[in-house]
């Protein structure tokens, strides 16, 4: 693999610097924006991000896609399935990005079938994103996914997300440390929260991309089923408003779904699922408060993306050690349709 580095600075890094910096004979640039006056064939394929827990991958996805298809919280391991977010550019093409749950060392059946997802995500793409932070260390859980990356046959574009967050100087010690840990194709500092630099991200993906047909309809987003997605925007709520300890051990599954004859508008039943009676006690909260306020943020997250009215109705269920059942968590992590 060739390697360009990218040493554009963060915190108003100037993307307008970077273009120029690797315009110059990459695969990227040329191949993704050349047309030679002639018609452009567009391309198509898929994009897996790769990364430790909490590095913003879901962040990405949701800026890339532009409406929200994978809950986003600051407590590690929100993610624990493979979803996809569809982008389509009527003039390039379609990029099917895949975001995976965190690689971390895994504590119980949960944390294995979430390691297993990540690490399958890495076949069977065109161009994998390894998303770090700007920390000047290569921890055990970067090394881990650096072993899996240098046995890919794809390009690896490594992508120092947050870089809003540190000073210029404080990204380019850490674009050395990961060069000389692997070679990479392409490395970009961007924000995901922000959107900096993260169109350019999308310039080089696509120069790496196969010319091909659509996997999608054009104004798909998502190849999550709705219910999949109101059982997740429960969750986050859920995962916003509740101390650390309960989190990591609740599941939401809905109970029914039903669209009212003729209106838009949606009757949703979900539970949200515990470990312990003691955090079914905290989940419920004093006088059923903190039920209620998860399920008000909740429903307007649920309005936004079926544009209808919702009446959601929430209860709490303890399943004692369920992430340690085979069987639960593939019922509460893969869908309940």
């Amino acid at each position: 693999m060739s390697m360009k580095t990218d040493q554009s600075g963060t915190g108003g890094f100037d993307a307008d610097a970077l273009l120029a910096e690797l315009s110059g004979g990459s695969k990227a640039a040329v191949d993704g924006n050349a047309s030679g006056g002639a018609v452009m064939q567009k391309r198509s394929g898929f994009v897996t991000m790769i990364g430790r827990p909490n590095v913003g991958k879901s962040t990405l996805l949701n800026y890339f896609v532009g409406q929200k298809v994978a809950i986003t919280s600051n407590k590690p391991q929100t993610t624990r399935n493979r979803i996809s977010g569809i982008y389509t550019d009527e003039e390039r093409g379609q990029i099917v990005f895949v975001d995976t749950p965190g690689i971390h060392k895994a504590k119980n059946k949960l944390g294995d079938h979430m390691v297993k997802e990540a690490s399958s995500a890495i076949g069977d793409v065109d161009v994998i994103l390894w998303l770090v932070e700007p920390d000047e260390r290569i921890g055990g859980g970067d090394e881990a996914i650096a072993k899996r990356l240098e046995k890919a046959d794809v390009p690896v574009l490594l992508v120092i997300n947050k870089a809003d967050t540190v000073a210029h100087e404080a990204v380019l010690p850490v674009i050395d440390l990961f060069s000389k840990r692997m070679a990479f194709d392409e490395i970009v500092p961007i924000s995901a929260k922000t959107g900096e630099n993260c169109d350019r991200l999308l310039d080089l993906i696509y120069g790496y991309l196969p010319y091909g047909p659509y996997f999608y309809e054009e104004d798909a987003v998502t190849d999550q089923p709705e219910r999949a997605i109101v059982a997740e925007l429960v969750r986050e709520k859920a995962l916003h408003a509740l101390s650390d300890e309960v989190p990591h051990g609740i599941a939401v599954a809905i109970d029914q779904m039903k669209k009212r004859k003729g209106k838009r508008f949606y009757d949703i039943d979900a539970t949200i699922i515990c470990e312990k009676e003691s955090h079914k006690g905290i989940i419920i909260g004093k006088g059923g408060e903190m039920l209620k306020k998860i399920g008000a943020n909740a429903r307007f997250e649920i309005e936004r993306m079926l544009d209808a009215k919702v009446n959601l109705k929430l209860w709490v269920k303890v399943k004692k050690n369920w992430r340690d059942s085979d069987y639960l968590v593939k019922n509460f992590t893969i869908g309940d349709e």
